[in-house]
């Protein structure tokens, strides 16, 4: 059963969450330094996504914004020293989607649900499952047969353990009644590395990091696991299409602010976040660098949105007894 916080429970239809804002609270933090902390290491999709709307949150906010990288225990770290700050609109977490299974993975030193408050959902991708061009398979058909003719034979890489990618093939795995090994990389650029090498058979991450290199041509894109197929690379199938019913598993970003940040500020923050995502550069630059489909959801919808992602990756974590590296 999904548990829902106060703060997860929807107040009717959001169609624009941030719009007739009432008055801001005195103390809005005009003119000082606000911290936007991302808990995963330069380079990465959740740190190019914030550096990307730094300069527009600071023109918007009419403060100096800065981008601090606080890497560490799958984002663990980052998301302590948020659920610690003060709740004066100083300081503000860009997550990824591993930050739904932290919970389930980890003893944290907060509360993920009490401590940290939703702002809003950026956006989703699905992920894409694929190989080196020199591999064999030529759909995902051929990978479970393979799978299945030699068990745990075939190899499939993450950015590591307890990652979406990791747990969504998991239930991958479980649903079709195959196997294949998991080898667990630290990030999106060893992963692929090894991938592109033939150290591993298959690989699983977001379309922000596979979907360069099936343009480049050295990446075979054999399954995507959304709901409707990516326009670039429209002839690959998604999972439900692939004989897996009801199965869809998006790559997301989100941010989070510390519990008991006043509305007001959450507000603000939210549309002068969601304006910069709506400039025409930078909604342009989301879709063909990183494959995000903005969604700019405010908190109730958010909240609802990250409920409903620890039930399901902490079920799977749980019912498989996957531990953190």
């Amino acid at each position: 059963m999904i548990r829902l916080t106060r703060r997860q429970t929807l107040a009717g239809a959001l169609a624009s969450p941030f719009a007739s804002l009432p008055a801001l609270a005195a103390g809005w933090p005009e003119g000082q330094t606000i911290k936007v902390i991302v808990g995963l290491a330069p380079g990465g999709s959740t740190d190019a996504i914030a550096r990307l709307t730094q300069e527009g949150l600071q023109r918007r906010l009419g403060a100096n914004v800065v981008v601090e990288n606080h890497p560490g225990g799958d984002s663990a770290i980052g998301a302590a020293f948020v659920a610690r700050a003060a709740p004066d609109g100083l300081t503000w977490l860009n997550v990824f989607d591993s930050h739904a299974a932290l919970s389930s993975l980890r003893k944290l030193p907060f509360d993920i649900d009490k401590d940290l408050e939703p702002v809003m959902l950026i956006g989703v991708t699905p992920m894409i499952i694929a190989c080196a061009a020199a591999k064999p398979f030529k759909t995902f058909a051929d990978a479970i047969a393979a799978a299945k003719a030699k068990p745990e034979a075939i190899t499939f890489a993450s950015i590591g353990n307890g990652s979406l990618g990791h747990l969504g093939m998991t239930l991958l795995l479980k649903k079709g009644d195959f196997k294949m090994t998991h080898v667990p990389y630290n990030g999106g650029g060893p992963s692929m590395n090894a991938a592109l090498g033939g150290q591993v058979d298959l690989i699983i991450g977001s379309a922000a990091l596979v979907s360069p290199q099936v343009a480049a041509g050295a990446l075979r894109p054999l399954l995507q696991t959304g709901a409707e197929r990516l326009p670039n690379i429209a002839d690959t199938p998604t999972a439900k299409e692939a004989g897996f019913p009801d199965f869809v598993a998006l790559s997301w970003w989100g941010v989070f602010a510390p519990a008991k940040t006043p509305r007001a500020m959450i507000d603000r923050y939210g549309q002068d976040l969601r304006a910069t995502l709506q400039d025409p550069n930078v909604a342009k630059t989301l879709r063909d660098s990183q494959q995000v489909n903005v969604l700019a959801q405010g908190p109730e919808e958010f909240g609802k949105f990250f409920a409903e992602q620890e039930a399901i990756w902490g079920g799977v974590i749980r019912e498989n007894n996957i531990k953190a590296d």
